[in-house]
């Protein structure tokens, strides 16, 4: 399997990081579409070859009109980030909190939406991205931590529905949930060769693995 002819969906992706991973997908021959809340931040992923949606990755509502405007895909990837930070613990602000729970929101709501689409697929994928900072949380970056934290276990638990699903219908493991986490600052270039990989190994091997990007060098698996 490779990730040619695959449909992905990269879910809030006008940053860097999103045309990054378009590109690299468009380039391996697969067909992305890229949603965002703004038509004007879209465009570069249109003039990459991206088909773009107007969409907020955030709001259920939204992603479930997107998930039926689009039809079956093979991919999500919730893109949806940002990161504040600093002052130790007492710099923690609630503020700061909320302005970074849409990424986790991200993950939800696309998670959901085409949690049948994926399952549905002969190699579906879902994917998140995060950062070694779970494993060693700083009180500076406390907020941080806790959302990719949680962003993981989302994730982890969409990776045994798709095991179970496999099971009780009695077949072989088609559908797998990835964890990215960065080392350091994500490199888009990583990010992007690495979602690519996702169609180069089964289901069964990739299905709630935790994936480490380590900028200018291959990612290995870490659990």
């Amino acid at each position: 399997m490779t990730a040619t002819d695959r449909t992905v969906l990269l879910a809030g992706a006008t940053s860097a990081a999103g045309l990054a991973v378009a590109r690299a997908l468009i380039g391996a021959g697969a067909r992305v579409i890229a949603t965002g809340r703004s038509a004007e931040r879209l465009a570069p992923l249109a003039e990459a070859g991206a088909e773009v949606e107007v969409a907020d990755a955030t709001q259920l509502a939204d992603t479930q009109a997107l998930a039926g405007r689009v039809g079956a895909v093979d991919g999500v990837l919730p893109l949806v980030g940002g990161w504040r930070g600093g002052g130790g613990l007492a710099g923690q602000s609630d503020e700061d909190f909320e302005a970074l729970l849409p990424a986790l929101q991200a993950v939800r709501a696309t998670s959901r939406a085409f949690d049948e689409s994926i399952r549905a697929s002969d190699a579906g994928r879902f994917a998140v991205v995060s950062s070694t900072v779970v494993t060693k949380p700083l009180a500076g970056g406390a907020n941080y931590a806790t959302v990719k934290a949680a962003a993981e276990t989302w994730a982890r638990a969409v990776a045994h529905g798709y095991a179970k699903a496999a099971r009780d219908a009695g077949t072989a493991p088609r559908a797998a949930s990835v964890v990215f986490r960065a080392v350091g600052a994500l490199d888009p270039d990583e990010l992007a060769r690495a979602v690519v990989g996702l169609w180069d190994a089964d289901a069964a091997g990739l299905n709630g693995r935790v994936v480490d990007l380590v900028s200018g060098a291959a990612a290995g698996a870490t659990s």
